[in-house]
């Protein structure tokens, strides 16, 4: 779309810290825990300080004989050094390649497989506890972030090595690969350029912008994921001190909050939802907070109430963006105090003008309504290229400019855009499972998650967890229930033992499947 291709030179992640350096030097990065790849450098660095390791680090790739156009899989255990090695990749031409630690030993075999002899970078405790030893068959060499293994590199052994200049690669290079959320099978592959990721830059910067460059942005978002590649550079370009998040847990956040209240935070869904304690906590974390964001997946009307309800700040508002790893945000729309919980969750806002656009085609050739859903199309010059060693795939969902997102939803007259399902996900004989979870989130404030998923029947079966684990009140979800389409009696899960993608989403297929196990087993 004309308006992400206006200056559009790539986003040059390699030097990305050199030139947010260049503009604010001292301006801190504040992290929650150490690096692994430098725990001497504690919790807080400059600017000027994280563009030197990131160049000492790309120097030590080098000195391993990492090469411009070679490709660097990254899958450590989880820290914000993840995303500086892939900056460090970046600076001297090779390709990243970014595998969460949330995956198995198989899955990152067969990436790494698909990926064609790629150097590895991990640490001893992958290496020891996760990953197969047929990894070392499959790259062309392993390096270790931290401790040691036989038949590793070290990076630690190659510090000090001289430093290297960066290498320019052309806007229309690979410049990153991230994997999608697997939540139906084998995660696929998908290669971004400097152009299709300065592409999304546009439409996210305008929220950052309009929060003080005094105030911090905080930054909860999986490291390997391409948002994280959008959010970081936004927030350090503009001026934003920056607070990166590894752990969710409400009280280290808490505590981070209160020593450093940010203006904006950026999280994941599930993340906000499970920060809904903070609203009562005593030392007001989320006080100071003027826009909240999340473009993931689908945020519950009632978790974006009380966000807001948190905030001290005149007219706070909840930016949703809706949109895919493939082609980055798409759509747009912002809460408030007047307009929150009794907002229709289902609608995730229209395009951004003369940056992306949205068509919903039909299924069967009727107009697609709520209760005939269409297939959600979207354009947009951030879209990624293609799946590696997968284009074929890639094909199927690309029809010329536009993008097959895999959801099911209808537009308004008014342009505005509902979202009911997944195509995967769709029960028969219910217009939206997300419509009915939003409604049950809003009558039983213990649920911090319910997922519907379908049995061998078809029947839906709401799959339920509660805050501390307390046990259901029957008597009050038989109470919610009324009105809404006919389900299974709830089955109460521990949240932890949900299937989880590397962005916190539930994989409900596999969640289906370890249901259907359960009762099989009795």
């Amino acid at each position: 779309m004309f308006l992400q291709r206006i200056g559009n030179k790539g986003i040059r992640l390699g030097t990305l810290f050199d030139r947010a350096a260049a503009r604010h030097p001292a301006n801190p990065v504040i992290l929650d825990h150490e690096l692994d790849v430098a725990p001497e450098r504690g919790r807080r660095m400059t600017l000027t300080e994280v563009a030197d390791l990131v160049d000492d680090l790309a120097s030590r790739l080098w000195a391993a004989n990492v090469r411009p156009g070679e490709r660097v899989v990254v899958h450590k255990t989880n820290g914000f050094d993840i995303t500086l090695l892939a900056c460090s990749a970046a600076r001297i031409g090779a390709v990243p390649v970014l595998l969460s630690p949330k995956l198995d030993g198989a899955t990152v075999c067969e990436l790494v497989r698909r990926v064609d002899r790629p150097h590895l970078v991990t640490d001893q405790d992958k290496l020891d506890r996760h990953l197969p030893a047929e990894v070392f068959g499959l790259a062309r060499q392993v390096l270790v972030t931290s401790g040691s293994h036989e038949g590793a590199v070290e990076l630690a052994s190659l510090a000090g090595s001289p430093r290297v200049t960066p290498v320019t690669m052309l806007p229309d290079h690979p410049t990153l690969v991230t994997h999608t959320s697997g939540t139906t099978g084998t995660p696929k592959l998908a290669v971004h350029t400097g152009r299709t990721f300065q592409a999304r830059y546009r439409p996210q910067g305008t929220v950052a912008s309009l929060v003080d460059r005094s105030e911090p942005i905080a930054i909860h978002v999986s490291f390997v994921h391409s948002r994280m590649f959008t959010a970081m550079p936004i927030t350090i370009l503009q001026g934003h001190p920056m607070i990166v998040l590894r752990d969710d847990d409400p009280e280290v956040v808490a505590e981070v909050f209160r020593q450093a209240p940010p203006g904006l935070i950026e999280a994941h869904p599930n993340t906000f939802l499970r920060w809904e304690v903070l609203v009562d906590d005593p030392r007001r974390p989320l006080a100071n907070v003027k826009y909240f964001s999340s473009t993931f997946d689908a945020i519950h009307p009632r978790t974006v109430h009380l966000m807001l309800t948190a905030s001290r700040r005149e007219s706070p508002k909840f930016v949703q963006m809706y949109g895919q790893s493939e082609v980055g945000p798409i759509a747009g729309r912002t809460y408030s105090k007047k307009r929150g919980a009794d907002a229709d969750g289902r609608c995730v806002g229209s395009p951004f003008p003369g940056m992306t656009g949205i068509r919903v085609v039909s299924r069967d050739g009727k107009r697609p309504t709520k209760s005939n859903p269409g297939y959600i199309e979207v354009r947009s010059d951030g879209r990624i290229v293609t799946y590696l060693g997968e284009h074929e795939r890639w094909e199927k969902q690309a029809d010329g400019e536009w993008w097959r997102m895999g959801d099911l939803g209808y537009r308004t007259k008014w342009g505005c855009l509902h979202l009911l399902d997944r195509e995967v996900d769709k029960i028969q004989g219910i217009d939206s499972t997300l419509e009915i979870e939003d409604t049950l989130f809003a009558r039983l404030p213990e649920l911090v998650e319910v997922i519907i998923v379908p049995d061998d029947n078809g029947t839906p079966v709401p799959v339920v967890c509660t805050r501390d684990d307390k046990p259901l009140d029957l008597a009050a979800w038989k109470s919610a229930v009324a009105g809404l389409p006919a389900m299974a009696e709830p089955v109460q899960w521990k949240l932890d033992d949900l299937p989880q993608t590397a962005t916190t989403k539930i994989k409900r297929l596999e969640l289906a499947r370890l249901l259907k196990a359960e009762r099989t087993a009795g």
